[in-house]
């Protein structure tokens, strides 16, 4: 029973070995030795079935509040090694509070697409449409289609990158070297009157201070029943001022050649005063839309005209923030992105 010296002298041990046990694996060891099949209080319960039943009562009694000592013992040392094991955590884990937090930067578009984004809000202020097309274009869009068929000599103006593919029809693909590709494309599926800008990526072979392989450009397109070059002036000089926020902006029409347009334009600007007064930059191309390009369309060239420009939105950035090289675009130097924060 519990007063015996055999059941006191089983849990004096048990609390000391188990109190010593330096890991949890030695622990777990010396609970079997305590309370296993092989132990002191486990041959002692076995041996009640010897005793009276009197007896019996008595002395099982004394071992099962034995055993709920060692248990207890061994308990409270698992609960000190978890203890201990999440203290260290917590301290592994600390944060000193007094330390200066870690500030999160703030982002904003690239400058190219800001002129993006400013040029549609300018345009569909004034009743364009806002289109897109597959930078990967069939042959016959982005050059057949536009009155420049194969070995047009046009085409050497703008070398670009074929895919090793063909479309359903068997005719080649490449990537988009302007963004007129998109006339014949929305003119097929939009009745005139129409009035589109079509922005987006494109693709040529070229690199240097002022071109990039990859630059972004936007085509405007105004088709209807006696659309002049008038109308491509007006819509072209009042889109620069308000992009600009200016009107000390000079503007010419310079003659041209375009496949697609008929009589063609480089469109020159520059400004009166300020760091690029006196110096004129082309921005666009431009001109009256061909008959022969009509024609593609599905479109009567005896009924319809129309016009249509070409301008790139590097050249555009460049003028409006000053920045001398297109290739600080493409770097992704933070120093030069985070001016137009």
């Amino acid at each position: 029973m519990i007063g015996s010296p055999d059941l006191e002298q089983i849990i004096a041990d048990a609390q000391r070995v188990f109190a010593n046990a330096a890991d949890t694996a030695t622990l777990e060891k010396e609970k079997a030795r305590f309370l296993g099949k092989n132990s002191a209080l486990t041959a002692l319960l076995k041996g009640l079935s010897k005793l009276d039943p009197e007896v019996r009562k008595r002395e099982g009694a004394g071992i099962n509040v034995a055993k709920q000592r060692v248990e207890k013992a061994l308990n409270a040392r698992r609960q000190e090694f978890s203890d201990a094991l999440i203290n260290q955590r917590l301290a592994a884990e600390a944060i000193d509070v007094t330390l200066p937090g870690l500030r999160s930067s703030v982002g904003s578009l690239h400058p190219v697409m800001q002129t993006w984004e400013r040029i549609e809000q300018i345009f569909h202020s004034i009743g364009f449409d806002v289109a897109d097309g597959p930078e990967i274009e069939t042959d016959w869009y982005n050059f057949t289609a536009l009155n420049s068929p194969e070995n047009h000599p046009a085409r050497s103006m703008q070398d670009t990158f074929y895919l090793d593919a063909k479309d359903a029809q068997g005719r080649p693909l490449l990537l988009r070297t302007h963004m007129s590709a998109m006339q014949v494309r929305y003119a097929q599926i939009h009745k005139p009157p129409i009035k589109s800008i079509v922005p987006g990526r494109t693709y040529r072979i070229d690199s240097d201070a002022t071109h990039s392989p990859m630059f972004h450009q936007i085509e405007g397109l105004w088709i209807d029943e006696s659309i002049s070059f008038a109308d491509l002036k007006g819509v072209y000089i009042a889109f620069l001022r308000q992009f600009f926020e200016r009107n000390d902006i000079l503007i010419r029409f310079r003659p041209s050649y375009f496949p697609f347009t008929e009589p063609s334009a480089e469109i020159d600007m520059r400004f009166e005063r300020g760091k690029n007064a006196g110096c004129w930059l082309e921005i666009s191309g431009s001109g009256q839309v061909h008959p022969n390009v009509l024609h593609n369309m599905g479109l009567d060239p005896k009924l319809y005209t129309g016009f249509a420009f070409g301008s790139g939105l590097e050249r555009l950035t460049m003028l409006r923030y000053g920045v001398d090289d297109m290739r600080s675009f493409f770097e992704n130097d933070l120093r030069f992105l985070r001016q137009f924060t």
